[in-house]
């Protein structure tokens, strides 16, 4: 995860998403920018899929070394802009808006 845990409650990341008519449209959060719990929490990722068979990704080194050079504290969201136009197009389906239809890959 690249969300920033709460100060006040580290038990919660500083997060919300955006939900119209039951379709999550935007995932938002406050970035974690320490290097050292980002890696960390990379590690335990990695573990955890180790465990469970599936594919283990390398380490972002890049972003480590980003975080480490320091950074502001920063947040942002992630707009699904085909979940919009499904939304606006009245379809019951990212399949049956995508330019690529049959795709399962789109299955919302």
């Amino acid at each position: 995860a690249l969300a920033r845990r709460k100060k006040s409650d580290p038990r919660f990341a500083e997060r919300f998403e955006i939900f119209l008519a039951g379709v999550e449209l935007g995932n938002c959060f406050s970035e974690l920018t320490d290097a050292k719990e980002q890696r960390e929490r990379f590690e335990k990722d990695r573990a955890l899929r180790r465990t469970q068979g599936k594919t283990n990704y390398p380490i972002d080194e890049d972003l480590l070394d980003a975080l480490k050079e320091g950074i502001p504290e920063v947040s942002g969201i992630a707009v699904g802009v085909d979940r919009l136009v499904m939304l606006a197009a009245d379809a019951s389906s990212i399949s049956d808006i995508i330019f690529f239809p049959g795709s399962e890959l789109f299955e919302l």
